[in-house]
């Protein structure tokens, strides 16, 4: 299988020192160079783990960490203690290393060999008290790094290796995102506002506007040829309803979406931007609202926020490569109204046009309808149902102080057929049931915008967010009201104080 980020690498760095002479450290080598071939070999890490030579001292720690930080292909470290490594050795290293960092805490043996094990084998294998020493001074240090412990043959351990390899690569993600709005956010909505000069400190996005005009240039320079072609990719890929199709009465507004996509595919591409946000509110000249165009760029990879929602324009992208090779996908989605029945309550979630059809494997329906809002022509758009399954709703919201990302399992369900509703659409139940997810996320001030993935799951994005020192909250199954309260209050204690003065 080939791996999602192959032209990424995750450096595996071994602790050992001098003491234990030439013969012992070979032995270390050999054996850590195998740890790292396991990793490397399984399914489940998406990266290349990529063994360097064993480190024994200060400067050489110091060096290693300073190669890291240098590389952009390299997604981040892997440490491992495999003799007792002194700590202090690594205090220069660690006050260096500017890219994500997991400590695997492992050995090389799955079972002791009790009846030959003599103190040449204790010297050897040290990692059981190696590494809480190391252990001692990331905590000391305060430094942000997963933690994974096991055998590097279980597939448990790979597994979440590769969901910590995902999150960095999430996290390079938005550090390299350059990010399109056209024109600005939706007037007189708090939630969507944000304060861009923070987020590229915290995240790394660079956030900047275009007029709205400017795409419209763009959209006018599109070849009639170019248009042909795509027009036939969309009646190959969809079920395009009659009135769309060559010949029909409203085939020219296929054909403006078409011009929509290329348009924005080269604009942003001219740009290096892989992600963008349209308004309603601002459509200058175009004929209509994106819709169709930006349900194809978000299936992908671009990120996407709807009404100038720059912030979750950012979560989809890094929920996009993060979950890059599995089934499944992710989108903007937005809570919109709710089926209180007694003990059977779902949340209906939608948007004007724009739900990514990676939610579903159905074939969409390719259709036109009026919008009712922002006063252009009737938008073309996809039309289906997410796919049953298990999900999570993701919001970014800025605190003033802070960033606060809100995650909320759900599940995915069938629902009744909405005849009259010509929008894609997901309905879910919430976990741990609906009046304590709600009640958890109004609590949190999370927004209503989100993005939904149903390929990332939430220990990912814990680990996104300790790389980003970004307060997450949780709601899942295990939540309660008056815990969840509590964890608000507690957090915000933590997080004012964790800035400093």
């Amino acid at each position: 299988m080939s791996k999602p980020y192959a032209d990424r690498e995750v450096w595996f760095l071994t602790g050992s020192q001098d003491l234990y002479g030439e013969e012992t450290l070979r032995q270390v080598a050999e054996q850590s160079q195998e740890v790292a071939r396991l990793l490397d070999a399984s399914d489940a890490v998406p990266a290349h783990v990529v063994w360097k030579p064993v480190l024994k001292d200060s400067a050489s720690i110091r060096r290693a960490m300073l190669e890291a930080n240098g590389r952009d292909d390299v997604l981040g470290v892997i440490t491992w203690m495999h003799t007792f490594s002194p700590a202090k050795m690594w205090i220069a290293g660690l006050d260096a290393l500017a890219k994500p960092l997991l400590h695997l805490h492992t050995q090389a043996n799955v079972e002791l060999p009790w009846d030959t094990i003599d103190f040449d084998f204790m010297n050897l294998n040290q990692a059981a008290h190696g590494d809480r020493e190391y252990a001692y001074s990331l905590t000391r240090l305060g430094v942000s790094r997963a933690t994974v412990v096991g055998h590097a043959s279980n597939p448990a351990v790979a597994a979440r290796v590769g969901a910590w390899v995902r999150a960095a690569a999430g996290w390079a993600a938005t550090h390299e995102l350059r990010l399109v709005r056209f024109g600005d956010n939706m007037r007189n909505v708090a939630v969507t506002e944000g304060d861009k000069t923070e987020a590229e400190h915290v995240f790394g996005v660079s956030v900047n506007t275009w007029g709205v005009n400017d795409l419209v240039a763009a959209i006018a320079a599109v070849s009639d040829e170019d248009v042909d072609a795509l027009v036939a990719e969309y009646e190959a890929a969809y079920d395009v309803v009659p009135e769309l199709r060559k010949g029909a009465a409203r085939h020219d507004s296929l054909r403006y979406a078409a011009r929509q996509e290329i348009a924005l595919r080269g604009f942003l591409a001219e740009r290096g931007a892989t992600a963008f946000t349209t308004n309603f509110e601002d459509l200058g000249e175009l004929e209509q609202l994106p819709g169709l165009a930006v349900q194809r760029l978000m299936a992908d990879g671009f990120g996407f926020g709807a009404e100038g929602d720059w912030k979750t324009a950012v979560l989809v992208r890094a929920a996009k490569v993060m979950g890059a090779g599995l089934p499944g996908g992710a989108s903007l989605m937005e809570d919109y109204t709710y089926d209180l029945t007694p003990g059977a309550e779902v949340i209906l979630g939608a948007h004007m046009l724009e739900i990514c059809p990676s939610l579903t494997t159905s074939r969409p329906r390719v259709e036109i309808h009026p919008l009712g809002i922002g006063g252009k022509d009737d938008p073309v758009r996809m039309v289906f149902d997410a796919d049953p399954g298990v999900g999570v709703v993701v919001s970014l919201a800025d605190m003033r102080d802070r960033f606060r990302l809100t995650a909320n399992v759900v599940d995915l369900v069938e629902h009744p057929d909405l005849p009259h509703l010509p929008v894609a659409r997901a309905v879910w139940k919430p976990r741990p049931d609906f009046t304590t997810s709600a009640e958890a996320w109004l609590t949190a001030g999370a927004a209503h915008h989100t993005v939904m993935t149903t390929n990332v799951p939430v220990d990912t994005w814990e680990m996104f967010a300790d790389m980003a020192r970004t307060e997450l909250l949780v709601i899942d199954e295990t939540t309660t009201r008056r815990g969840f309260k509590d964890q608000v209050r507690a957090n915000q204690a933590y997080f004012r104080l964790a800035r400093g003065l």
